[in-house]
């Protein structure tokens, strides 16, 4: 049986990779006022983990890209029901947090099931999308693969996720508006924070580069 070897740079981004996936999930409990517009406090920390997906695109390539996007489902998946069996145990009699615990880690099942379909299928788009403009590039304009394969992963991730979690308690415009807006700002996101990707691709390359001559 052949083996396969990881250097200790894609485990490290491996790993913050699914942090960053766990850690947003958790914070999607907290509705953020903005004054003129309401997010959840996960964008801070989802879009993270397309920019880490874009750098092992871009360095590793499509096929170990997909496999640290399962691992992550897996990692998030994992996690979930481990609280969920948290919840369910029952309390000791000074226990007196159910209620909160429950109110902050009980994901209703709908929202639970549109959360992992969508960053499954955005994030799938989002490293196929960069692999397949890098194929016709080559290491060519990789600021414009890092927006559009974004663009692509974000939009299919907030089309799959708000019409599931909210069809039938939302109207219809303002679903749209939350698909539209959720976009936005997390392609403004990368875009904001892209001269900061870039210095890591360039780092990721020497560092990889140095050893495989070492």
């Amino acid at each position: 049986m052949s083996k396969t070897s990881f250097s200790f740079t894609f485990l490290l981004l491996t790993l913050t990779f699914c942090v960053c996936l766990i850690v947003s999930n958790l914070m999607e409990i907290k509705v953020v006022d903005l004054g003129f517009l309401t997010i959840t406090a996960g964008v801070i920390t989802f879009p993270i983990s397309y920019i880490i997906s874009d750098c092992i695109v871009e360095i590793y390539g499509f096929s170990k890209a997909r496999m640290v996007i399962w691992l992550g489902f897996a990692a998030n998946l994992t996690v979930s029901l481990l609280l969920q069996i948290g919840i369910w145990l029952p309390g000791a009699s000074s226990w007196e947090g159910q209620e909160a615990m429950q109110m902050i880690f009980g994901a209703v099942p709908r929202i639970f099931a549109a959360s992992f379909i969508a960053f499954l299928s955005g994030s799938m788009v989002n490293a196929y999308v960069m692999d397949k403009m890098k194929r016709s590039d080559g290491r060519q304009r990789f600021s414009l693969r890092a927006i559009v394969s974004t663009l692509w992963g974000e939009g299919v991730d907030s089309i799959v996720f708000f019409p599931i979690a909210f069809a039938g308690t939302l109207p219809w415009s303002e679903i749209a508006m939350l698909i539209i807006t959720q976009t936005v700002l997390k392609t403004s996101y990368e875009i904001l924070i892209l001269p900061v990707t870039i210095q890591v691709v360039k780092r990721l390359r020497r560092i990889e580069s140095a050893s495989a001559e070492a």
